[in-house]
């Protein structure tokens, strides 16, 4: 689709985001195209999994209202010094992936942050190259891009401390109390909400470029958090775990990309050390049985190099990196 067609199509959308009926006269008037323009725009809105109810003769009206990213509202959120840490702010309406967007365009300069969101990923990733699933304008697809001058101790727990400012976003906008599973999972009554992955670049003795992506349901459909397979254990959102209209996914961003920076920024100094105790008080797995990188075991804890711990009955074992399954007690 040419950038002209998505542009239209946002236009059309930014429309009708307030959920209130539309005719197709008053929007093709507002953006100066055709009437049959519009209808194909909508039919493009459709595509994209949103529901527009067309009424001959009264308009068009989206079943749903839809929160849409705006560049402008997260940056006016945004503390001075963060806004100015801020290389590109990127806010797209679909995109591959987020983090692939950063990962392989231009590296951020010293100190400097680059930020995408979208509202649709064609190619959303977890770990390990799974699909991460997010309905258009119903979720929050971020990626941050940052450089290290020199590859940081504790890299390897930087998803961890990720997962914990992320945490800590969402238990101050929404007072839930979320857990985290080792090694990158946000948690809400054992439902995932939420998940971090961290892709890097270093070269020795060199600078460490790395892009933090962070995904959370905020609204999505039923029929995504409600499917078992969807990930293991199903997964939740937040107006269904509030219970009420979720915060708003610009004020959830600016919270995110704040909290990160200051991360980004402390991390080659402080390391991880920072966020363990945090960490432990949101360990889902601390005293489940579970398997891991083929040893099983209860888990015990992290360590304080954001290794999993699990007591087997030949000692204690760490985990670096892998999958994590919660067994039943035996």
């Amino acid at each position: 689709m040419s950038a002209q067609a998505v542009s239209s199509r946002l236009a059309v959308l930014r429309l009708l985001a307030d959920g209130e009926r539309h005719s197709g006269e008053a929007l093709a008037a507002e953006l100066g195209i055709s009437r049959a323009a519009v209808w194909k725009q909508i039919r493009g809105l459709e595509r994209l999994g949103l529901c527009v109810d067309a009424v001959r003769g009264k308009g068009y009206q989206l079943r749903r209202p839809v929160d849409l990213l705006d560049a402008g509202k997260i940056s006016a959120a945004l503390g001075k010094p963060v806004c100015r840490a801020i290389e590109q702010l990127h806010v797209l309406e679909e995109v591959d992936s987020t983090n692939s967007f950063l990962f392989t365009g231009p590296k951020p300069a010293p100190r400097k942050l680059r930020v995408c969101l979208a509202e649709y990923q064609t190619g959303g990733r977890g770990r390990r190259g799974r699909v991460w699933l997010a309905p258009f304008g119903r979720g929050l697809c971020m990626s941050v891009g940052w450089q290290f001058a020199s590859q940081p101790r504790d890299l390897a727990a930087l998803a961890l401390a990720a997962g914990v400012i992320a945490r800590r976003s969402l238990i101050a906008l929404t007072g839930l109390p979320i857990e985290i599973k080792w090694p990158n999972d946000l948690l809400f009554a054992g439902k995932k909400i939420g998940g971090i992955l961290v892709e890097l670049a270093a070269e020795s003795h060199g600078p460490c470029h790395v892009v933090v992506g962070i995904g959370v349901n905020v609204s999505a459909a039923p029929e995504l958090t409600g499917n078992p397979g969807a990930w293991a254990g199903g997964a939740v959102d937040l107006a269904t775990a509030t219970g009420e209209p979720p915060p708003s996914r610009n004020a959830l961003a600016a919270a995110l990309i704040e909290e990160l920076a200051g991360m980004l920024q402390r991390y080659a100094d402080d390391g991880f050390s920072g966020y363990h105790a945090e960490l432990a008080d949101a360990d889902y797995l601390q005293g489940r049985r579970v398997a891991a990188d083929g040893v099983v075991g209860a888990a015990i804890g992290i360590g304080a190099d954001g290794m999993l711990l699990i007591e087997t009955d030949a000692g204690v074992s760490k985990v670096l990196a892998g999958d994590v399954s919660v067994r039943p007690e035996s």
